[in-house]
């Protein structure tokens, strides 16, 4: 596969390669750019039922057609070969590109209608099979085995270049597209400088630990604990006059954190990247809930008003790039000392810190870390390097309950107390190579009405399907779940199912390609504790 891809990358106008590069693991724009173009699943299924002349005629064959197609595209094909003409298949790469960048820029008066109306057009213009990749490009759903690593393999094939190099370079731009159209046009990418840098790198992720004795043994002697609170990761440029903060899904959410823009701006005079932390706070500056949080995220009107009435505060525990210069290839303990030196003058926060000298003043840590309200310790290995996008060993997290990120992929309608809202919900983890989400429970427990209610609308808007009191929903929302155990089950297919799942919280913050993996799942399975012969498995 990328033998072939590369191929195809290769004998494409550098342009329109680009583009392909993109299109082909289901991203629409460049990294950052997408939720610009707020097309939900549902909206593309109205707007097929409209063009094949009926909406009560899309909705009678919905069930049907859903029952019978594979995936959401293939829906979409089926609908739209209703149609009494297929259009001849005339679109290009560039063609459907301009329409979703065009999508993406309106904004304003009646955006949302302006947005569908120029997808309308461009499906009007779509045979059936253009159609389905459309479909399937926007949301994000592809289903062809080819993943971003594959990609990477395609490009090293493309430029005939080492697979670590181009990784190397996605490490840094974030972008497959862009990574593709740096090589086609004959530079390599910028990997060693920060100083033209206009965009995020992936945050470095981190692998789990049971606790702090398992930390030490993967990481060994020469470790660092840091406080894990309960906030949302931002990463932070300054350059020149100009501050911009990014979210962990590199979108950029500047103008709703104002307050962090005029603290770095004021009290910095040099061209930084900081990785950091962001919680919201009560009126004597303790932490609060994180959806509380969640809602400055997601607002770019009313600041001003927001600023009061939801207050922030802002922790720094990593720096990725000074005066120009990328520190990520430097130790964790060289970038700590730097941040400490440009930050404590400033009087910027850093996050609670301390170097164990052994077991027992790390779990001591870690037991005063829960007792004020944080999630857990993060265990970073000293000499570890800062590796964008990618869960290295280097980085533990340490929880006091156990947890999984898991996506949402269905919802039944509740009934009695729970009524009229989508109030059990169906919970995936990733497939480990494929791209696909595999359920491993259900559970209705951990929101409150509110929540359900809230929860319905977005689910609503993430339909693709409904069966039997079902509502099959795109693969977007990810959820934090705590449960007891994870026990063997016929029932899914990974073989796994959660036991006592309940939701803690919604994350916004984090992407379907953020959430944990089945191989994940089977780790913390395996690890769990078995009793002795006589009394039950504790699974």
């Amino acid at each position: 596969m990328a033998q072939l891809v590369g191929e195809f990358l290769a004998h494409l106008d550098p342009a329109e390669a680009e583009i392909a590069a993109r299109f082909m693991v289901g991203r629409a724009l460049a990294q950052g750019e997408e939720t610009k173009l707020n097309i939900s699943g549902r909206a593309i299924w109205r707007i097929g039922a409209e063009l094949i002349g009926s909406e009560d005629q899309g909705a009678e064959q919905g069930e049907e057609i859903f029952s019978s197609a594979v995936d959401f595209g293939e829906a979409i094909e089926m609908l739209l070969r209703l149609r009494l003409n297929d259009p001849e298949p005339t679109l290009t790469i560039a063609d459907v590109n301009r329409c979703f960048a065009e999508i993406a820029s309106i904004e304003g008066r009646n955006s949302r209608k302006r947005k569908l109306d120029a997808l309308r057009d461009l499906l009007s213009r779509a045979s059936a099979l253009e159609a389905k990749y459309i479909a399937k490009i926007l949301i994000r759903e592809m289903r062809h085995g080819m993943s971003e690593g594959v990609m990477i393999e395609a490009i090293a094939k493309m430029a005939a270049c080492p697979v670590e190099q181009v990784r190397r370079a996605l490490m840094l731009e974030g972008d497959v597209g862009r990574v593709v159209r740096d090589l086609r046009g004959g530079s390599a990418p910028a990997v060693d400088s920060a100083a033209v840098r206009v965009k995020p790198l992936k945050p470095m992720l981190a692998q789990t630990a049971q606790d702090v004795a398992e930390a030490f043994a993967m990481l060994g002697s020469e470790i660092a604990l840091e406080h894990k609170v309960d906030g949302a990761r931002v990463q932070i440029h300054r350059r020149g006059n100009e501050v911009k903060i990014f979210s962990r899904r590199l979108n950029e959410i500047t103008p709703s954190l104002p307050e962090i823009v005029e603290l770095i701006g004021e009290r910095l005079d040099r061209d930084v990247i900081f990785d950091g932390e962001v919680i919201a706070v009560d009126g004597e500056g303790n932490p609060v809930a994180f959806q509380e949080l969640m809602r400055r995220f997601r607002r770019v009107r009313e600041i001003e008003r927001l600023r009061v009435e939801q207050p922030i505060r802002l922790f720094l525990f990593d720096i990725l790039s000074e005066s120009g210069a990328l520190l990520i290839d430097h130790p964790y303990h060289e970038r700590v000392e730097a941040l400490a030196t440009l930050a404590h003058p400033a009087g910027l926060n850093l996050i609670g810190r301390i170097i164990p000298k052994d077991v027992n003043e790390g779990e001591k840590f870690f037991r005063e870390a829960v007792a004020a309200g944080h999630e857990g310790v993060m265990a970073k290995a000293m000499e570890s390097r800062y590796t964008p996008g990618i869960r290295g060993r280097g980085w533990l997290k340490i929880k006091h309950t156990r947890t999984l990120d898991l996506v949402i992929v269905a919802a039944d309608w509740g009934y009695g107390r729970r009524h009229g809202w989508l109030s059990n919900y169906h919970l995936a983890a990733r497939g480990d190579d494929s791209g696909t989400f595999v359920e491993v429970g259900k559970t209705f427990k951990g929101l409150t009405d509110v929540q359900f209610a809230d929860m319905t609308e977005r689910l609503q808007a993430l339909k693709i399907g409904e069966s039997g009191g079902t509502v099959f929903v795109r693969p977007e929302l990810v959820v934090e779940v705590a449960f007891n155990d994870i026990q063997r089950s016929p029932q899914y297919e990974s073989g796994m199912a959660l036991r006592f799942a309940r939701i803690v919280r919604l994350r916004d913050d984090k992407a379907p390609a953020d959430a944990d993996t089945i191989a994940t799942m089977t780790h913390e399975y395996e690890r769990q504790v078995v009793r002795p012969i006589g009394s039950k498995e504790r699974i």
